[in-house]
């Protein structure tokens, strides 16, 4: 690790991070969920919301694919994904469901300039439930070009996460 020139975790908790929160709404899978842990901690998200019956580290399933995120991305879990969006509303982010909807905007035209955001990942089979819908500020869709219309969460969140990084990569201290 060393030689990559890698934080250690301590560094890792210190540094400045993507003003950005990731609320996983009713996830199923913990694979889902370490992958996810994982991606937030490449490209050094504020925080991971776990919300409803998503499941929540300790668990060897999470670890099997977060492999230590979980020591260094900050989490915390809501029963209610509405409670989520309450206070980090309260708290000045605007909050973006990342789902297929009538009136979402494409990723690639998706302008977060100096914003604190919430994204958020619905459910594998169901998405982002509609009680959460109606509280979101907006909704953002991956364009699909194939047969598929739909990406496993982790993946989308990896996507996702990237595209709201990859002009902010200056600001942050490497």
């Amino acid at each position: 690790m060393d030689e990559l020139g890698r934080m250690s975790v301590a560094e890792f908790k210190e540094a400045k991070k993507n003003p950005i929160v990731v609320v996983l709404d009713n996830i199923r899978s913990m694979h889902n969920v370490g992958s996810v842990f994982r991606s937030s901690d490449a490209f050094r998200i504020e925080a991971i919301c776990l919300c409803g019956y998503t499941p929540q580290p300790p668990h060897r399933d999470i670890q099997k694919t977060a492999l230590g995120a979980t020591e260094t991305v900050n989490w915390i879990y809501f029963e209610h994904t509405n409670d989520a969006i309450k206070q980090l509303k309260e708290h000045g982010y605007s909050i973006y469901a990342v789902e297929q909807v009538e009136g979402s905007v494409s990723l690639e035209n998706f302008n977060t300039i100096n914003k604190k955001i919430a994204v958020i990942f619905g459910n594998e089979v169901e998405g982002v439930d509609s009680e959460v819908l109606v509280n979101c500020d907006g909704s953002i869709e991956i364009p699909q070009l194939g047969m598929k219309h739909s990406l496993n969460i982790s993946v989308a969140a990896g996507i996702v996460l990237w595209d709201l990084t990859k002009s902010k990569l200056s600001d942050l201290d490497k």
